[in-house]
């Protein structure tokens, strides 16, 4: 199980995330795009990172909008986790 982090540390990794924001325990960013179906190919450019990292995103998509949400479940909270692939997700186009 990841280690959860303090307050401080999110903070700090917040801070270098640009567009994501902390909600409770949760790590947030929300895309929009010019129609459903570039959303649609965003979110499945996340599916690799997301296997790979074996950490899934909660997604959710509104016609041209994508809310992805990152916290680590089972650990109850935000972990190093779900800033490493914040950072990956960061960089998808």
């Amino acid at each position: 199980m990841a280690q959860l982090l303090t307050e401080e540390e999110i903070g700090e990794r917040t801070k270098l995330l640009s567009g994501w924001t902390v909600e409770g325990a949760k790590l947030q960013n929300t895309r929009k795009f010019q129609d459903f179906i570039q959303a649609i190919e965003f979110v499945n450019k996340l599916v690799e990172p997301a296997e790979l990292a074996g950490h899934h995103p909660d997604i959710e998509i509104s016609y041209n909008k994508v809310k992805i949400t990152l916290t680590t479940h089972d650990s109850g909270g935000l972990t190093q986790n779900d800033f490493d692939l914040a950072g990956v997700i960061s960089n998808i186009q």
